[in-house]
């Protein structure tokens, strides 16, 4: 009964008011916005004691792997949140929930954090909150390449994600005390998108377009969502140049010099760049602490692979999730014999199609959907543009700008400072 009162009240407005802008935060000024509306949100749920700066900022925050997203009215930011797909840090709730039976499931996870909403738009009936909903919808599914959403939330909101939403709570979920939120108690809980639609739309069939979130999060375009615009399909839209970081983790907050020496040692195996290197803190004894290097993009790329006609293989679709000069690693739901010679067929991005010749030469071992890395001995111009792309930049605008206007009839090529220090071979090969 609580749950049908729950969705009796939802009002979900197909057509936003035009002022009304749901965005990447990737400006300082976004970002400091969010960071202070955050701050302010949860000291006032004690979930966080007041910082100096006014801002919550954390570890999470620094990654590439994360994306912190917000709803703008007449200019303001008035919500936001963060989703965090599996980084070097892993998630932050592995502090006190065990994520290890999602992680073997199909499909990537990512978690929902952060979320806060202007004071003066908490009343409204979801004015704000139910896009920047949306929002976090079609990123994590289009773009973000996310199956599995996780969240912690405070046990007096849990009834609210699964009553509108779906979401189930994990095993033995509550925690007294959740130190990532100050110590208040925390609820864990999952929602799995691709199972979930099904229920979404039996459960709202007969609403009416105010209340249908079926119709709303899966059919409904909100013209007030500005999608990110990606030359190549990455996974990430990082957003953090060396200014941007040094701004926020050594000078508005210490966040960089708290944190301890294989934290350090991960931020600077994932910003490989000479420019970022006077901004990342120190690592006191790097001899202690043995790393691998991580690539800074993920891809997701669909592809087919067709076997050589004389060994009498079907053609296989592939996702290729993550690419180097000369291999990639790919994931198939079909088994693929190691030393199997053929030709991929990948869309790099939009107008983008590569066609290589290739080798599986290592299956990846638990893995499902099974994921196998391939050599590529010619790597043909379009995909050798990706690579050099992803070489020379860091932020998804890097991608964007570093584009040549395309000639008639010509691949674009990037355009590639030649004054850029690139990484190392080893930061984009192939790795588990």
């Amino acid at each position: 009964m609580r749950f049908r009162l729950f969705r009796a009240m939802v009002q979900c407005d197909p057509a936003p008011d035009a002022r009304l802008v749901l965005k990447i935060a990737e400006t300082q000024d976004e970002l400091e916005a969010c960071f202070a509306l955050l701050h302010d949100a949860y000291v006032c749920a004690g979930f966080m004691k007041p910082h100096a700066s006014g801002l919550r900022v954390t570890p999470y925050h620094a990654l590439p792997t994360t994306t912190t997203l917000c709803a703008k009215f007449d200019g303001r930011v008035v919500g936001t949140l963060s989703l965090i797909r599996n980084g070097v840090f892993g998630f932050p709730m592995q502090s006190a929930f065990d994520l290890g039976a999602i992680a073997h499931r199909p499909g990537q996870i990512a978690e929902v954090s952060a979320l806060a909403v202007h004071a003066e738009f908490r009343r409204t009936g979801g004015w704000i909150l139910f896009p920047l909903m949306k929002f976090m919808y079609e990123y994590a599914t289009r773009y973000f390449d996310t199956r599995h959403i996780v969240i912690a939330v405070n046990p007096d909101k849990i009834e609210l994600y699964e009553s509108l939403m779906f979401f189930e709570r994990l095993p033995a979920a509550e925690v007294d005390s959740y130190d990532f939120a100050n110590g208040a108690p925390a609820v864990g809980a999952v929602l799995d998108i691709a199972q979930a639609k099904e229920t979404f739309q039996r459960t709202y069939a007969n609403c009416s377009a105010k209340r249908d979130l079926y119709r709303y999060f899966v059919e409904t375009e909100l013209p007030n969502i500005q999608q990110p615009a990606r030359p190549y399909h990455t996974t990430n839209d990082p957003v953090l140049t060396p200014s941007l970081l040094h701004h926020f983790f050594n000078r508005r907050t210490s966040a960089f010099q708290e944190l301890d020496d294989r934290r350090r040692m991960l931020l600077r195996s994932i910003y490989d760049l000479s420019a970022y290197a006077s901004v990342l803190p120190a690592v006191n004894c790097p001899e202690a602490v043995a790393l691998r290097r991580h690539p800074r993009y993920t891809m997701s790329f669909p592809a087919r692979f067709t076997p050589n006609p004389d060994l009498g293989l079907a053609s296989v679709a592939m996702k290729v999730v993550e690419i180097s000069r000369g291999g990639f690693r790919a994931a198939s739901a079909h088994a693929l014999p190691i030393g199997t010679q053929g030709a991929l067929r990948v869309e790099l991005g939009l107008g983008r199609v590569s066609t290589v010749l290739a080798v599986s030469v290592r299956q990846v071992d638990g893995d499902d959907p099974r994921q196998f890395g391939f050599r590529v001995d010619e790597p043909d111009s379009a995909w050798l543009a990706c690579v050099e792309a992803l070489e020379a930049g860091q932020t998804h605008a890097d991608l964007k700008e570093g584009l040549e206007p395309q000639a008639a009839g010509e691949p674009r090529r990037p355009h590639v400072n030649a004054n850029t220090p690139r990484p190392s071979a080893e930061a984009l090969a192939l790795q588990h």
